[in-house]
């Protein structure tokens, strides 16, 4: 099975032109890796990883209802806005066609309102959203996905300089809309706690929270707030604004393109927002409605361009207008921020001037996914260690701790895309003095996170390790993501670019294709005629110019040639570029400066000629160099014509002062047609061989490498002249022959005098021995054949002609008459001269509306009368396209055709997994979760030196089972193999997974079953899923020590139970100490993410306690109520009822607060007490929606009641705090498991409540989750990894000390995982019915490259 390309995908290459300000700095970078942005009218996408162009997607012209389709109007505006969905990969197969949907779907915006969605695969918008009717053309400023339903998203978007559009995807229509005028929406987020809450800020500081809970307009909950900031600035640039007289209806991107307001949710604490306005950072807490934070720009810090918390430690890192970037970090116990490190994102070494722009910066989370595998599975034991390599020691004791590693991707104006590696180290004597395990376990996390070194010791600190085999559970049954003593305070941040993409860097003005001839090598010596390469040569408006690798859909070299917009450029054979540009002269004689650059792409320098001391008369028109490189010919405005030979110094042959207006060298020369088709040559052998043709051809070989030499009108050939063809301003025509220093008439045989035109003038022309065609600026079309006079004509009913351009011929054409033929309205056609009627066979440009067409050549690289014709187009967009022309019995027109010849080239391979076909994708991470062994990842174009692979062969002749690690746990045995065999052409390739990824797969793969399916999922860019792989271990544990607790209330030496010592919450509180596991410095390390799966209740206690700080300077009644309830919660009763007594008595709150004052402080006498407190607290709980009544029940010790009025009242972490504050057992499980249906069933996050679920003991209802959302694979899944935490908790209490004698009486057996139970079996057949759709689906599916 090899490798093709797709049948839905022709030959397609195009490169975007450079992102600008109009494109409102938009970019995503999804989950699994892939950024996109926007880029003039298309989207480019890319994958961040190894910084390669994946494909660009044009956003077609608005339909116009009226018939005339002038240019102007059929022009695609500017993308405004991209967003990924976060929709992921589907495994429904069962129920649904995968092929029929994509989880690769971006939706975009543009300028003039309207809404696409593309599906990557398809590289074309599946569905246009309606806009509103009375506010089309209002462009889009931000888009937003919202989640729902478990399955379903809608996209909010803000449209114009003040709409909230919400859209139901499905059907394309708008369901909910809010106008926020006067104020300026700015962006759009959501809520990474909680998928269906949203917000949206303005300009001036108004911030809209929204929360979706259908797609209804009654379903939908908005809250509007004000953040107070200085705006006079924004009032001064209004009233500037202001002065058109029109109503203002574009957004805020156009309007204040250099006003920017950003905000970002924090990705560690629910409620907590970070907003950057022009020259202030603020931190805003919802719940509470009010700034905990606010801090101005230092003097001399450029304007805030955006902001964006780090995924693993407490960072915040800001884009700054000028290109710099600032570190912020948060101070310990409280909300406040200090900046630390001031960064260049655009070095100055090697860049223009002035400096190109930052236009968007973003930030990567998937790799905190992957890093947060890493850290917890660390501590490895030396059996399945990789071996160690002794060639790059690690001085541990000398060198920094690395903490966190995370990538930020910036785009720059001038189509560069920069990837940094942004790394916190902590110093390196914290191990030194501290020799705990968790300082060990950390540091053994750092080769892990290290992706600078090929060669990584995995195995320094193996010794220590040994005595941490079992990391989080086990002989205690106590977890906990491993903590180091590092403070942000200690921590160094180090910025380091680790990648660079580099694309068009300015708007492209002319464009160049080489078409050498045999003599093209001749100057410089030996007998090898120049090849054709597949390079393109880009001029553009900054003096650069960019020269393409059309196979490789890349630009190959950049060169600076120019001070100014380059007006000319020609390729001198294949390896030499002529350029010039011109300036006006400052004298007071005016005139203008020429300037003429040869560029050698070998060597990279550029030689100026013909360089004069002062300004000329006339500057230049144009260039036009012959195809075998010798000569040149400098066209001037109103001068004569200079002939130059291009040797290695130029020689200036002559000057021809006639009025011409076009001039062409001929094209490198072709067979005549030969209608029953000679056998195909090799291009290699055909230039010694000459077959059977009339008199007067010559041998078919390769069209660029095809002799160019002078023929007579006997045919007779000469090797060393050249011809070119010309029109003068009075219609004439003529060929001229250049045969070293002298240049004669050529005297052809001419056309009757009928042929030249007496109303148009000559403004086209292409010459190809022994043809001439002629375009004029009236739309005529005129031919004549050379060596026999002979002519034709036609009108194209179009405007002037600006080029014509013969198509490359090779033997066995039918026709050698194709000519592009490109307009002064920017619009070209493809005619063929040889047919009947070529104006009725001409292919007009249905292929890609939306631009104009700047310039554009043929391609030389056919070979073959089936190749297709490839058509090289600069747009005015400043993208760089090639159109392949498909050639079929004398027609053509563009079919692409499925075939494996000219596939893309890639430098490295292109490892993303997210884009194989779906079932592909889905057998890639079934492998990766059963587990396959590490040497499976060694292919022939891998660096040789990767010591942390298992050795092993890499052929595929043998059993391809042997690559898993074990016999399938579960399901068919055989389809492993089968989906190994699909997978087969991938890993020959090497696309499947990245050294660095290769790596910590290897390093996981024998840690068991969870971090497999950790793995799996990240990869795939499902964090949520990977951080409920990553919990389950520590759920399970917790659900075991509640088991071990119950028996142990009925064993004879309850003292001797392996649990945790639960002391009292307010001896923890007066303590003040690190009673608690992981309460001391917890921010510098902890796990990132893995705060949004806590259930535990001492993270859940920590949690809440460190809020608390923050909120103390508050005043107001709605603070004191809110800090009252939160000192409820975590059962410090004291500071709450000074906070109650502190209340003045006229406040209204005054008597309340009093009686829960009083309630609080006699929490003695119970039995009247109870009675009293509890009737009351319902009746306050009834007449006021105040959260008293709760704090009632606790004074009194009924902390269930109170947990079940604060999720009644929606309260569902605080329900959770209390209780873990107060219950144990059952009791804390039933809290646990009615906050799971509520996160399941109202919030659609499943891999959270599955969490909870796990935690509250109820397997059966998180089977019964995976069964409805249709995940056969991951139940399955599931079930095995549970069974084996369990019997890992239950082997290392066997193996305990005697003192655990009394639990191992009583048998810790979980029912749910029992393998004969009813849900266990159904599991079992439905996973196997999953896997044999998947093998179906893999055999049918087609595997292919991009």
């Amino acid at each position: 099975m090899s490798i093709q390309r797709p049948p839905n995908e022709s030959w397609d290459c195009m490169l975007p032109g450079p992102p600008s300000r109009n494109n409102g700095g938009s970019a995503d970078l999804s989950p699994s890796g892939l950024l996109a942005y926007a880029s003039g009218s298309s989207v480019a996408v890319l994958d961040s990883r190894s910084m390669q162009l994946v494909s660009v997607l044009p956003l077609p012209p608005p339909s116009t209802s009226s018939s005339t389709t002038t240019s102007a109007s059929s022009l695609s505006p500017f993308v405004t806005s991209v967003r990924w969905s976060p929709q992921p990969l589907r495994r429904d197969l069962l129920s649904h066609d995968p092929t029929s949907t994509s989880h690769l779907l971006l939706a975009a915006g543009d300028r003039q309102g309207r809404i696409a969605l593309f599906d990557l695969r398809l590289k074309s918008p599946l569905l246009f959203l309606d806009p509103d009717p009375s506010s089309s053309k209002l462009g889009i400023q931000d888009l937003c996905w919202i989640k729902t339903r478990h399955d379903s998203w809608i996209l909010a978007a803000l449209s114009g300089p003040s709409r909230l559009l919400l859209y139901n995807t499905s059907t394309g229509r708008f369901f909910f809309k809010y106008d926020a005028s006067p104020e300026f929406f700015s962006c759009i987020r959501r809520d990474p706690f909680d998928s269906r809450h949203f917000c949206a800020i303005g300009l001036k500081g108004f911030l809209l929270s929204v929360k979706v809970l259908g797609d209804t307009v009654d379903e939908v909950a908005i809250k509007e707030l004000q953040i107070r900031t200085d705006t006079s600035e924004l009032q001064k640039l209004e009233r500037d604004a202001s002065g058109d007289s029109t109503p203002n209806t574009s957004p805020a991107l156009a309007v204040f393109p250099l006003y920017i307001v950003r905000f970002a949710f924090s990705l560690q604490w629910k409620h907590i927002l970070f907003v950057t306005f022009p020259r202030e950072l603020v931190v805003f807490d919802l719940q509470y409605e009010t700034t905990l934070f606010a801090a101005g720009l230092p003097r001399g810090c450029s304007k805030f361009l955006d902001v964006l918390p780090d995924p693993n430690i407490e960072l915040l890192y800001c884009a700054h207008l000028d290109g710099k970037f600032s570190t912020w970090r948060r101070k310990e116990g409280e909300q406040v921020h200090m900046m630390c490190t001031m960064e260049e994102l655009m070095p100055s070494i090697g860049t223009s001037v002035p400096s190109p722009s930052i236009l968007a910066v973003v930030i990567s989370r998937s790799d905190s996914t992957l890093q947060n595998v890493g850290k917890i599975y660390s501590d490895v034991s030396h059996t399945s260690s990789p071996d160690v390599d002794f060639d790059t020691p690690f001085d541990f004791c000398d060198e920094s701790v690395l903490i966190s590693k995370t990538h930020l991707i910036s785009i720059s104006d001038d189509g560069k895309i920069w990837n940094w590696l942004l790394t916190a180290e902590g110093p390196g004597d914290a191990q030194k003095d501290t020799i705990n395990m968790d300082i060990l376990a950390e540091v053994s996390e750092v080769p892990v996170l290290d992706t600078n070194t090929s060669n990584v010791d995995l195995s320094v600190d193996e010794p220590a390790l040994d005595a941490v085999k079992q990391p989080d559970n086990l002989n205690s049954i106590k977890s906990g993501p491993s903590k180091s003593t590092i403070s942000l305070e200690e921590m160094s941040f180090k910025t380091s670019l680790v990648g660079q993409l580099h694309l068009l860097s300015s708007t492209v003005t002319m464009l160049a294709v080489p078409s050498p001839s045999l003599t093209a090598t001749l100057a410089r010596g030996g007998n090898y005629p120049a090849v054709a390469v597949p390079l393109v040569a880009l001029g553009t408006q900054s003096g650069t110019i960019d020269v393409i690798d059309v196979s490789a859909n890349a630009v190959a070299a950049s060169f600076s040639v120019h001070n100014s917009t380059v007006r000319g450029l020609r390729w001198l054979g294949n390896s030499r570029l002529v350029s010039f540009s011109y300036t006006q002269g400052n004298g007071k004689s005016g005139g203008y400066i020429n300037r003429l650059i040869v560029t050698c792409l070998r060597s990279g320098l550029n030689r100026p000629f013909r360089v004069l001391q002062k300004p000329e008369r006339a500057p230049i028109r144009a260039l036009r160099t012959s195809s075998s490189g010798r000569y040149l010919l400098i066209l001037f405005r109103d001068a004569p014509v200079e002939v130059w030979a291009m040797t290695k110094t130029p020689i200036m042959l002559r000057s021809l002062a006639l009025p011409f207006t076009v001039l062409e060298w001929t094209l490198p020369t072709v067979p005549r047609p030969v209608q029953n088709g000679p056998s195909r040559q090799s291009p290699l052998s055909s230039r010694d061989h000459t077959p059977l043709a009339p008199s007067g051809t010559f041998s078919p070989t390769k069209a660029s490498s095809t002799d160019s030499k002078g023929v007579s009108s006997d045919g007779s050939q000469d090797d060393s002249s050249e011809s070119f063809a010309f029109a003068l301003v009075n219609g004439a025509l003529g060929v001229f022959e250049v045969h070293g220093r002298r240049i004669r008439d050529f005297r052809p045989k001419w056309p009757s005098s009928s042929f030249v035109s007496s109303d148009g003038l000559v403004t086209a022309m292409a010459f190809r021995l022994p043809h001439v065609v002629m375009g004029d600026r009236s739309g005529n079309i005129r031919w004549w054949d050379v060596t026999t006079g002979q002519s034709s004509s036609f009108n194209t009913h179009r405007e002037g002609i600006r080029r014509i351009k013969f198509s490359p011929v090779v033997a066995g054409d039918h026709s050698r008459g194709r000519i592009a033929v490109l307009f002064y309205d920017n619009t070209f056609s493809v005619f063929d001269l040889d047919s009947q009627d070529p104006l009725a066979n001409s292919l007009l440009q249905p292929q890609f509306p939306g631009t104009l067409v700047l310039e554009l050549d043929w391609l030389p690289l056919r070979t073959d009368k089936n190749d297709p014709l490839l058509l090289c187009i600069a747009g005015a967009d400043s993208s760089f396209r090639v159109v392949e022309v498909t050639i079929n019995d004398k027609r053509f027109g563009y079919v692409p055709q499925p075939r494996s010849m000219k596939e893309r080239f890639r430098p490295m391979p292109l490892c993303s997994p997210i884009l194989l076909p779906t079932p592909h994708a889905l057998a890639l991470r079934m492998i990766l979760q059963l587990g396959v062994k590490p040497s499976w990842f060694n292919t022939s174009i891998t660096i040789e030196k990767r010591h942390y692979l298992i050795p092993g062969t890499t052929s595929s002749t043998g059993d391809l089972r042997s690559y898993m690690i074990d016999s399938p746990p579960l399901g068919d045995s055989v389809v492993p193999e089968m989906l190994l065999k699909v997978l087969e052409p991938y890993r020959k390739e090497g696309c499947i997974l990245d050294d660095e990824r290769a790596r910590l797969y290897a390093t996981v793969v024998n840690k068991g079953s969870a971090v497999r399916f950790a793995f799996a999922a990240a990869i795939f860019g499902e964090s949520s899923e990977a951080l409920f792989w990553l919990q389950l271990p520590r759920a399970l544990t917790h659900l075991m020590n509640k088991l071990i607790d119950k028996s142990s209330q009925k064993a004879p030496e309850p003292a001797s139970t392996p649990q945790i010592d639960d002391t009292s919450i307010l001896s923890r509180i007066t303590s003040k100490g690190k009673s608690m596991p992981g309460t001391g410095k917890r921010d510098a390390l902890n796990n990132g993410q893995l705060r949004l799966m806590a259930f535990e209740q001492e993270e859940l206690w920590e949690s809440a306690s460190e809020r608390i700080p923050w909120h103390e300077k508050l005043e107001g009644e709605g603070a004191i109520q809110n800090r009252v309830h939160e000192l409820v919660s975590i059962g410090n009763l004291e500071a709450a009822v000074s906070l109650l007594l502190s209340t003045p008595p006229e406040s209204s709150y005054f008597y309340a607060n009093a009686l829960r004052a009083v309630a609080l402080s006699s929490a003695v006498s119970r039995s009247l007490l109870e009675l009293t407190v509890k009737v009351v607290a319902a009746n306050m709980v009834r007449t006021d929606r105040s959260l008293s009544g709760t704090h009632l029940l606790c004074a009194v010790g009924r902390y269930q009641e109170a947990c079940s009025q604060l999720q009644d009242a929606g309260c569902w972490t605080d329900a959770a705090t209390l209780a873990a504050t107060h219950l144990k057992g059952s009791d804390y499980a039933r809290v646990l498991q009615r906050w799971g249906d509520h996160v399941l069933r109202t919030e659609h996050n499943i891999w959270r409540a599955l969490i909870l679920y796990v935690a509250a003991g109820a397997l059966q209802e998180a089977l019964a989750a995976l069964r409805e959302a249709q995940q056969p694979d991951t139940a399955a899944m599931f079930i095995l990894a549970c069974r084996e935490i369990h019997a890992e908790i239950i082997s290392s209490l066997d193996s305990d000390e005697e003192s655990r004698s009394s639990v191992k009486d009583q048998p810790l057996i979980l029912p749910a995982l029992n393998l004969d139970n009813e849900d266990v079996i159904a599991v079992g057949e439905y996973f196997g019915q999953y896997q044999q759709k998947l093998v179906h689906l893999c055999m049918d599916s087609q595997p292919f490259s991009d």
